[in-house]
């Protein structure tokens, strides 16, 4: 078979594509497979609860199951749930937006491959921009988006040292540089892989390079507030003109629906609804069907601050008691968990690669994420952090998290040579 250089890319084997396919066999393996390594968030009881009996009010509405299933949404998205978020983040942030300025896509990865293009790759003027990443590591999501090859440039975070073998990345503002062939600089705020979650004084310098720049700034916003609200630090949300805020129905507990969420300046809004209608007609609409009424009521808030963070904050609470238990000595750094499901594992001075690891847990039936592949933008810098780190999440069943962190420990240990 013949394929274009499009084809040849985008059907190559990717981190993403690996992370998908160790997914969809580990859920329809017969094994006993401790899935670390995915994003699929919990099933929370009070959370399935309050969605099925949104499906049950659905269907008996035979009007509205009937053109939640039956009727195309505009290209922009389903028109009600987009007036419903749009006064909603008005009310509660003073945010001065309209349903002018929110798009609906396929989910959120659709989104980034659309902004990432939109902005980044050849220009018409012959030039060639790229999308900034200011703190790596970043989402395994982004690395493969760009049409174009070497989309992404980052640069490499300065670590901070805390107590209990935490540390912390922050954005090293002295080696960042903006330069003229920089389309938009984009950050996940809580940052995937990590947990990490940027300052507000943090977010604010890179807003305003951005604004001096006049360049887009594009915060993935799929763990954080207004919701899911899976953020254990007190920060402040913010919207202006020059910021792309990317949000997602996934993290509430319906990453089946594949419902992404775009807040810009309506020439973004636009440009977003022109692709939706050449790439799939229009986006999927029954996730917006089955949560419009909760946006409207301001429901989808309190489903985050009174159940969805509390429940995650003390599974990472436990993990970090497994894990110190497991690891004992063993040089293990964990960055600290500020949001998100994840917990990102440092063993400096590893003598094999997280890919080695990888491999050896997966022989385990243990799924992690090897490191290297969340570093999109430094994929030549030969930075040996890159090779020393695993992405694991907490968001499975109890027994799964603590057996699976037991044969990790036991693997590190063991390539340390203990």
């Amino acid at each position: 078979m013949k394929l274009s250089t499009f084809g040849r890319k985008f059907s190559a084997d990717t981190g993403l594509t690996l992370l998908m396919d160790d997914l969809g066999r580990a859920l329809s393996s017969d094994r006993e497979v401790m899935m670390l390594g995915g994003g699929n968030p919990a099933y929370i009881p009070e959370v399935q609860t309050r969605l099925r009996q949104q499906m049950y009010d659905l269907l008996l509405d035979e009007g509205r199951f009937e053109r939640a299933v039956g009727d195309y949404a505009p290209p922009q998205g389903n028109v009600a749930f987009i007036a419903a978020l749009a006064e909603l983040l008005h009310r509660t942030f003073g945010w001065d937006i309209g349903p002018q300025n929110i798009a609906l896509t396929n989910g959120s990865q659709t989104a980034f491959f659309y902004l990432f293009n939109m902005f980044g790759g050849p220009q018409p003027d012959g030039s060639f921009k790229k999308v900034l990443l200011p703190l790596a590591p970043e989402y395994i999501g982004y690395a493969d988006t760009g049409i174009a090859p070497d989309l992404f440039v980052a640069s490499r975070p300065e670590i901070k040292y805390l107590d209990d073998r935490l540390f912390k990345y922050h954005v090293d503002f002295e080696r960042l540089t903006v330069d003229d062939d920089i389309a938009a600089i984009c950050v996940s705020r809580p940052t995937n892989p990590t947990g990490n979650v940027l300052t507000d004084e943090e977010v604010a310098k890179l807003s305003n390079l951005a604004k001096a720049h006049d360049i887009p700034f594009i915060i993935d916003n799929a763990y954080g507030k207004p919701f899911p609200s899976i953020i254990f630090t007190d920060v402040k949300p913010i919207w202006e003109e020059h910021v792309i805020l990317t949000m997602s129905l996934s993290k509430l507990g319906l990453p089946g629906l594949r419902t992404g969420i775009v807040i810009a300046r309506p020439e973004v809004i636009k440009a977003i609804s022109a692709i939706n209608a050449v790439i799939s007609l229009s986006p999927g609409g029954f996730g917006a069907f089955l949560m419009t009424d909760m946006i409207r009521s301001g429901e989808v808030l309190n489903l985050g601050y009174e159940i969805i963070r509390p429940f995650y904050q003390q599974k990472v609470e436990q993990a970090l008691t497994w894990l110190r238990r497991e690891m004992g000595d063993a040089t293990c750094y964990i960055h600290k968990p500020e949001g998100a499901f994840f917990l990102w594992l440092w063993f400096r001075d590893l003598p094999i690669t997280s890919a080695e690891l990888y491999q050896r847990l997966k022989a385990r039936n243990v799924i992690v994420l090897p490191g290297e592949f969340f570093f999109p933008g430094l994929e030549h810098d030969p930075w040996r952090h890159k090779q020393e780190c695993i992405r694991m999440s907490y968001a499975q069943e109890a027994s799964a998290v603590e057996q699976g962190i037991r044969i990790i420990a036991e693997e590190v240990k063991r390539a340390y040579g203990a």
